[in-house]
């Protein structure tokens, strides 16, 4: 029997991805949480899980974190800017343990994507393929959730500002990244060594009208000139780098860079991806 393991898996996505592995049968017995804070993970050891703790920042912890282990969805770290160095724990501490499949979670279009957090993930696509590992990249595009954990910012002031013009963004829910990894970590032969992940696509208008319609609040889309954008950052209370970074991410979705078909993202889940005004009711509705 292969041993599954799961980093990050008190997060938002591992967790998810911890369930769906129980949910299409892998015995939790043979399912490893790799977390930084055991206490958190009370309930995954509750239904049998074996909880190992390890920092990414951790070599040594991560090689005992991965003992044994046969195939790891290893969830990309949370901290940008560090994960330079905390992939290369990761991708050490698994070969030093003879994993034999890795499953990463990465970005939408890494090669030519242009914001900031591609850089990170281009990088460790690099270390993957120098590793030796056979390796399933999921390229994840924007997740539903960046935009309704904005809700109150949206209501306060009546609309989803931004700097996107028309750009489209394939985002979909945790919930279907989850599935997809997975199935992509579960399957003895994957169709390919990368998916382009995203659900069906969306403007910003789109997104504001379907918000409002599903919250019962008068929302807008409002774009701006980049520099007014930017300036209204600023004004809000950003620092220089921190605008300059979410003005990267508002001119990646002009440019189409996270427009990506919904077809990998269903071929792995076996079913249509959660569409824009379901995942919206089911996550505020």
């Amino acid at each position: 029997m292969s041993l599954f393991a799961v980093t990050g898996a008190t997060g938002h996505l591992g967790r998810l991805a911890v369930s769906s592995l129980l949910d299409r049968g892998v015995a939790p017995s043979d399912l490893v949480a790799v977390v930084r804070d055991a206490s958190k993970a009370a309930d995954l050891a509750a239904r049998g899980v074996q909880v190992r703790v390890a920092d990414y920042g951790d070599p040594a912890a991560l090689e005992a974190a991965f003992t044994g282990v046969d195939r790891l969805l290893f969830v990309s770290g949370s901290e940008a800017g560090r994960r330079e160095v905390q992939h290369r724990n990761v991708v050490a501490a698994a070969q030093a343990t003879s994993v034999r499949r890795i499953v990463y979670t990465s970005i939408a279009r890494a090669d030519t994507n242009s914001t900031p957090l591609a850089v990170e993930h281009r990088l460790t696509e690099q270390l993957l393929r120098d590793s030796g590992i056979d390796t399933v990249l999921l390229r994840n595009s924007w997740y539903v959730e960046n935009y309704t954990a904005q809700l109150p910012q949206y209501r306060a002031t009546g609309a989803v500002v931004g700097a996107a013009g028309e750009g489209r963004v394939a985002a979909a829910t945790r919930g279907d990244y989850a599935e997809a990894a997975a199935a992509a970590l579960l399957a003895d032969e994957p169709r390919a060594a990368r998916y382009e992940l995203g659900g069906p696509a969306f403007t910003m208008a789109e997104l504001a009208a379907v918000l409002g319609d599903v919250t019962g609040t008068d929302l807008a889309y409002r774009d701006l000139p980049p520099a007014d954008f930017r300036a209204g950052l600023l004004a809000a209370g950003l620092d220089e780098g921190t605008a300059d970074f979410v003005l990267a991410l508002e001119l990646a979705t002009a440019a189409g860079e996270l427009d990506v078909p919904p077809t990998d993202l269903e071929e792995l889940l076996g079913r249509p991806a959660t569409d824009l005004r379901t995942a919206l009711t089911e996550l505020v509705g």
